[in-house]
């Protein structure tokens, strides 16, 4: 016992030195209020700036370790230094679920649950004496009597245990955000049968049937199905567990796809919208940002909480996105800090040395070079101010419909155009549909937009009305009229 204790000293010695040189100030408690992140201590926005820090949903799976190198007792303390140095605010968890609970044989390789649980809460320690704040996700998971050896499209019949467990150990943290399912998804086979899909119903409130197998391998349908847990009632457990801080429920199309969160979310004030970002997903383009994310933003924080590149070319795709996100104090981690010697950038690693933090090209450069370059308050978005939307002309010749609408020519987004219609009395021809509207959306050219419906016979057009949903400079605005006819013409 003396020798252990002799080789131990120096290495605690060591690591208290470390912690009391670069240690900053506490943590931030990050609380929801409105469409913003406020750090409860300073009363100040607070927009997650870092990194994944993957290992803790893998490598106890396989039995190596609790988690990933630096990890370990000796070592959280110059890992989570050189996230610091790196002006890093926020670091994303990926946890297994059970590893957590100690089903189906895990964690193997003779670890055991408390040993994973105390590491995990070691390295959320750490990273609140360095001032950053830590998000758990639910990563790797698996129904009952399946090895969480992987990704699923949705939460199980044990995620729910999960949650109370997780919830219940880190309520009396206030720097903690809990991230209750990595990325919900349908599921294709290699041959692009889709043979899972996942609603937004069955986001929020479960009740579906998906496949058991992770998104690792090449055909679903060996395993049985299970019954998935919807993010309302894991909300309802996290609550019930006493835990007050912020929730991130990430949309589905792999947290790509956040297009029916609004309408979807359960009610909960203290609710982010979590985002994916990368290159090989539908939402990767400054015009889908503009459409879909930034809206959804102005209602609720949105939070990148996984964004990459592996092309291993010019970070184009994630200085596109963090130049267009801190205009909007949108904050964004990235995928990954790990040391990867054969892989590399090819699987988005951004450091060549997990403990001293060696960014490593060109992902890891750019990124660390733009944490370097950022303020430490991001200026204040410009406030919206109206479009000026107006018709110039609504016309209608007895069959065609023509709309010229003008708005201001700085703005981003679509105007949605809705057409109201009623019987024509004065047609012989009744009309062959039920449908008495119809929508369009329509792009905007230097401040004019123009379109023309064909109206069904029988039907005439009785209302106009354009609208703009509003985007970083414009407010949402909406104009109506009735459209002009021209009587005389012959029907």
């Amino acid at each position: 016992m003396r020798s252990v204790l002799t080789r131990l000293v120096p290495t605690l010695v060591a690591a208290f030195l470390l912690v009391t040189a670069s240690a900053s100030a506490a943590a931030p408690q990050p609380v929801v209020e409105g469409d913003s992140i406020i750090d409860s201590v300073t009363g100040k926005v607070f927009v997650p700036h870092g990194v994944n820090f993957p290992g803790y949903e893998y490598t106890c799976q396989q039995g190596h370790g609790y988690g990933e190198d630096g990890t370990e007792p000796g070592e959280m303390a110059s890992t989570v230094a050189a996230m610091a140095d790196w002006k890093i605010n926020t670091v994303r968890l990926p946890l297994n679920q059970d590893c957590w609970l100690g089903d189906d044989g895990l964690p193997a390789g003779g670890l055991t649950v408390n040993g994973y649980r105390n590491s995990v809460e070691d390295f959320v320690n750490m990273l609140g004496t360095f001032g950053i704040v830590a998000i758990l996700d639910l990563h790797w998971s698996g129904p009952n009597g399946v090895v969480a050896n992987g990704l699923r499209p949705m939460p199980d019949d044990r995620t729910p245990a999960f949650w109370n467990s997780v919830a219940s150990r880190f309520r009396e943290n206030r720097s903690v955000i809990f991230d209750l399912f990595n990325e919900p998804h349908s599921r294709w086979n290699i041959d692009d049968v889709k043979v899972f899909g996942l609603s937004w119903d069955c986001w929020a409130n479960g009740g579906c049937l998906a496949p058991s197998e992770p998104d690792t391998v090449d055909f679903s349908g060996l395993l049985p199905r299970y019954r998935t847990v919807g993010l309302k009632t894991l909300l309802n457990v996290v609550r019930a567990a006493g835990a007050t801080q912020p929730i991130l429920l990430s949309g589905t199309d792999y947290a790509n796809d956040l297009r029916g969160w609004l309408a979807s979310a359960p009610k909960d004030d203290q609710l982010i919208a979590g985002f994916h970002n990368y290159l090989v997903q539908r939402c990767r383009t400054v015009r889908c940002w503009d459409e879909e994310i930034e809206p959804l933003s102005r209602k609720v924080p949105v939070l990148t909480a996984e964004i990459g590149q592996n092309d291993c070319g010019r970070p184009d795709h994630l200085n596109r996105f963090m130049n267009w996100a801190d205009e909007r104090r949108i904050g964004y981690l990235v995928w990954a800090w790990w040391d990867l010697p054969k892989l590399g950038c090819t699987n988005f690693a951004l450091v060549s040395d997990l403990v001293d933090g060696t960014p490593l090209p060109p992902v890891g450069t750019a990124f660390h070079d733009h944490l370097a370059s950022l303020p430490d308050t991001l200026p204040e978005p410009p406030r919206p101010v109206n479009p000026g939307i107006s018709f110039r002309s609504a016309w209608w010749n007895g069959r065609i419909l023509g709309i010229e609408v003008k708005i201001n020519r700085q703005v981003s987004t679509r105007l949605r155009v809705n057409v109201r219609l009623s019987r024509d009395r004065r047609s012989k021809i009744p009309p062959r549909t039920t449908s008495r509207k119809m929508i369009r959306e329509i792009r905007v050219m230097s401040g004019v937009a123009t379109t023309r419906f064909r109206i069904p016979r029988g039907l005439k057009p009785v209302l106009v009305t354009a609208s703009y949903p509003g985007d970083r400079l414009f407010k949402a605005a909406s104009v109506k009229r009735k459209p002009s006819s021209v009587r005389k013409l012959t029907r």
